[in-house]
């Protein structure tokens, strides 16, 4: 196939690569864990130049790697010879299309449209891939993981459509597994206006029978009381363009939790007239329990860095790791503690066209955990208010309520979800002025923490964290010239 002949040929470096496909840079470290300026690279392409890869997962136990691209998801070898494909358009629609014309006739023009990957989780409990596009409003697929065979398309019920939205990068999700039980997705998206048909955060059921009639309900919806959290609409009079975007999430402990890029909404400014250029953008930490399935656990604190007085605030993308037994030490953590590596922006203005000058920088998730915790205590005893404007449309006072808060704490039903103003500050490994960071990975070598970066002109940099500095070598893609530097964990 001509998809196995692309992935036997020598790289030809597409200097701006890494700024279109942002995990591309993956492929590289993939095949090349030691980085050699004297290597040369395979390549894989989609059929068509702009058919563009979207998200890319990596099965942890066989290598292979799952691709979702524009009408396609790719099964590649850990060589990136291509295994199987699977078409997943393009089709015709239309977005105004609400429910999809799949379910009931729709008298908007249909016209032949493409359908661009949104997200793609391995379950590995059930051996199985989800795959979810933008067409018909964000219907998904479960896909064998062995031949992307279909086993299921739910796509009859309002639940079954996710999102709307097509740009990529705004959508994640988070399975949790159950033994012998059930799964649960965690999803988190945007809404793009549609808040009536679109959850912004969700659990959905995963059963173990792919053709379940309770696929992707959700958790639990009553009149009173359900697994989400939908965006008002006295927000949208307040802040047009108000949206939340979801940038990464995963899972820790008993806790889940999704990191997002979102306007500020502040009681006195801000009005619908203004354009979205001139909005504050704030990156918070959304943290739910795994087994919430009311959402009182829902907590949402602004996260960033600092470095020499300069903020970085503009999320733009993260990674859950280990720190390494070195890393750990300066973190006063254990070596089998989960950290979190994230990328920010400076400022908090300019979330369509982010500043180049960029941060990557660490947070231990036990230090999350523990400042979440204290917001939770302040409120209980009664302080303040519960700070999250943007859900509750006003300032509502915290309620005291003598419970003992300890690490484990899930919510009462007394509760709602509560908000902060507090930034959870991380610790700045290494600054970019010209060349902005846009993706994160990271591995642990000898003791050792070793993250790779991909940058927006498609350079790959790769950080050797010690105990009080880093080691950056950076590999230049397109004359494979390395340079060496310094910096320090601040």
């Amino acid at each position: 196939m001509e998809g196995q002949r692309d992935s036997k040929r020598t790289l030809k470096q597409n200097p701006g690569c890494f700024s279109k496909l942002s995990f591309m840079w993956w492929l590289l470290v993939l095949i090349l864990p030691e980085v050699s300026c004297e290597q040369s690279f395979t390549t894989f392409h989609p059929e068509r130049r702009e058919w563009a890869f979207n998200h890319m997962t990596v099965h942890k136990k066989t290598g292979a790697l799952y691709i979702g691209a524009v009408n396609r998801v790719y099964q590649l070898a850990g060589n990136l010879t291509l295994l199987v494909s699977h078409d997943t358009g393009p089709e015709d629609d239309n977005k105004a299309c609400y429910p999809p014309l799949i379910v009931q006739p729709c008298t908007e023009p249909l016209v032949s449209t493409n359908n661009i990957n949104k997200l793609l989780l391995i379950d590995y409990s059930q051996n199985r891939l989800l795959a979810c596009g933008s067409l018909y409003q964000g219907v998904c697929k479960l896909l064998r993981l062995d031949d992307l065979f279909i086993l299921v398309e739910p796509s009859h019920k309002k639940e079954h459509y996710l999102s709307s939205v097509n740009q990529t990068g705004t959508m994640y999700g988070v399975i949790v597994p159950s033994q012998g039980k059930d799964g649960t997705l965690f999803i988190g998206t945007a809404v793009d206006g549609k808040q009536d048909y679109f959850p912004t955060i969700s659990s959905r059921k995963l059963p173990l029978d792919p053709e379940s009639s309770a696929m992707l309900d959700y958790e639990l919806h009553t009149d009173f009381v359900s697994s989400l959290i939908k965006i008002p609409s006295d927000t949208l009079a307040l802040v047009s363009h108000f949206d939340i975007y979801y940038i990464y999430g995963f899972a820790s402990g008993n806790f889940v939790y999704f990191l997002t890029v979102q306007p500020e909404t502040p009681e006195n400014s801000m009005s619908s007239s203004g354009p979205s250029n001139d909005l504050f953008y704030t990156s918070r930490i959304v943290r739910l329990c795994k087994d919430d399935h009311k959402f009182h656990s829902y907590v949402s604190l602004p996260i960033g860095c600092v470095r020499n007085r300069i903020e970085y605030r503009l999320l733009q993308a993260a990674y859950l790791g280990k720190p390494g037994r070195v890393l750990a030490a300066s973190l006063n953590i254990s070596a089998q503690d989960d950290v979190l590596f994230a990328i920010f922006s400076k400022g908090q203005k300019q979330y369509l066209h982010p500043p180049d000058d960029s941060a990557l920088c660490v947070f231990s998730i036990r230090d999350i955990n523990a400042q979440i915790k204290e917001r939770m205590q302040s409120c209980y005893q009664g302080e303040g208010n519960l700070e999250l404007n943007w859900l509750l449309g006003k300032d509502v006072p915290c309620t005291k309520a003598p419970v003992p808060i300890d690490d484990s704490f899930c919510g009462l039903d007394i509760n709602q979800p509560l908000g902060g103003s507090q930034l959870v500050t991380g610790h700045t490994l290494y600054t970019e002025s010209r060349d902005r960071m846009t993706s994160v990975t990271s591995y642990v070598y000898n003791g050792y923490c070793v993250a790779f970066v991909g940058t927006k002109s498609g350079r790959l940099k790769k950080v050797s964290l010690e105990c009080r500095s880093c080691f950056l070598e950076r590999c230049a893609s397109d004359k494979l010239r390395c340079v060496q530097y310094w910096t320090c964990l601040s």
